[in-house]
């Protein structure tokens, strides 16, 4: 027996996309898993017409929704047309059931090029809340500005009167220095995500759970803020922000606790964060700079455009849809994005490329040190975990390399199998 379409439970309507670089601004909604899906504006109102109480008779759902889209936008909608954009548009989105009534199909979140993966939650929602309700106050004009002309003053303070590259030497002889910048680098990171979610509560936003993951094969950390999407372009900007931000809170309280103390591997440590913020601004891959970027022209996901800007500016190709459906300076950004992308992973897969038999004969050699040292301690445990840490920091960014060649070669398989 057939039953009347409906949208699926929980779901949430949210609205338009504030601050879009799209000529027709999208309608947003939050699936029930928490994913926010951007939809048409037609799709919207069908989605609206659905969710609205009110409207309720002896009449069909789907011919009284085609008499709203009919009188919403002046064309002639029948029944099957509506049937239509629900089977072929918005079930599988998994955001209304099938026109029948039938459930839509399972709707597994998207794998986009470059993803984070392998995600474990360790905070769930409500600590997540609770937590970022602690700082959400760091984010008030008055206290930004206090805490940022700290920031400024310690880093003058820091690179003119100190010597930073007798800290590091230093540092790496002792194996107990090198544990504590280690751990001091984790608790960075964590303080760092702590200043997305805090962002979000502080645009009134409530963001998502906090865990660990993969990042290429980087372990990382990670916040769920796609609520962001809920605020205006500032309050997406801030959410991106917020942890660079929070980096140069931790940074300053190290700065004032190694002036206080003197202790060199503070200073080191200071290093490790002014790193971390540095990869976290680059705008080539899915770091913070990325979303920046994303955000200040209102296009989510950059990557899907590397392509047709390829073709419009190399091949001097036609624009496809996904190009004329952008304004005219978000446009002009992207494809200047993509010009700077793709030279710059080129140069920097090339160098690397190049260097690699050099790199992994000087990183076979300091491993070897490095445990040669560790063996010959006195007592070997301490040493012997340090050396672990580094060899392990020494063999990422190959393995990145290989990981990252091995997408893109797995990408364009499967392209010129599709093309075939």
């Amino acid at each position: 027996m057939a039953h009347e379409p409906t949208l699926v439970a929980g779901m949430e309507l949210v609205g338009e996309f504030e601050g879009s670089g799209y000529r027709e601004p999208p309608q947003l909604v939050c699936r029930p898993d928490g994913q926010i899906v951007r939809l048409p504006a037609l799709l919207y109102q069908v989605v609206r017409a659905l969710d609205d109480p009110h409207r309720s008779g002896p009449e069909p759902v789907m011919t009284r929704v085609a008499a709203e889209l009919s009188r919403e936008t002046g064309r002639d909608f029948t029944a099957e047309h509506v049937a239509f954009l629900l089977d072929k548009k918005l079930a599988p989105l998994g955001v209304t059931t099938h026109s029948d009534g039938s459930p839509p199909p399972p709707t597994p979140r998207k794998d986009p090029f470059l993803a984070f993966r392998f995600r474990l939650a360790v905070l769930p929602e409500n600590a997540t809340w609770f937590l970022s309700g602690l700082f959400a106050w760091l984010f008030r004009p008055a206290v930004m500005v206090l805490a940022l002309s700290a920031f400024v003053a310690g880093e003058i303070w820091l690179w003119t009167t100190q010597d930073t590259g007798a800290a590091l030497w230093s540092v790496l002889s002792s194996p107990a220095s090198v544990l504590l910048v280690v751990l001091l680098a984790i608790a960075s990171c964590a303080f760092h995500e702590m200043g997305h979610g805090a962002a979000c509560r502080y645009g009134g936003v409530r963001p998502g759970a906090m865990g660990c993951g993969v990042y290429l094969v980087w372990p990382a950390f990670y916040t769920d803020i796609t609520n962001s999407y809920r605020l205006g372009r500032a309050g997406r900007i801030r959410a991106d922000l917020g942890g660079v931000y929070f980096n140069a809170l931790f940074g300053l309280g190290l700065v004032a606790l190694y002036a206080a103390t003197g202790f060199t591997p503070l200073l080191v440590a200071i290093l490790s964060v002014h790193l971390e913020m540095i990869q976290q601004l680059l705008p080539t891959l899915r770091f913070d700079g990325y979303y920046i970027v994303a955000d200040l022209i209102g296009i989510p996901d950059l990557f899907k455009y590397i392509g047709p800007i390829l073709r419009r500016v190399v091949l001097r190709r036609p624009q496809d849809e996904r190009l004329k459906a952008l304004k005219r300076w978000p446009q002009i950004v992207v494809a200047g994005w993509v010009l700077f992308l793709i030279p710059a992973l080129s140069l920097q897969l090339g160098l690397l490329l190049i260097n690699l038999p050099q790199l992994l004969r000087a990183d076979w050699d300091k491993a070897g040190l490095l445990l040669r040292a560790a063996t010959a301690a006195d007592d070997p445990v301490l040493p012997m975990t340090a050396a672990c840490l580094q060899i392990l920091l020494l063999a990422l960014p190959i393995a990145g390399l290989g990981l990252m060649l091995a997408q893109a070669a797995r990408a364009l398989i499967r392209r010129c199998r599709r093309r075939a």
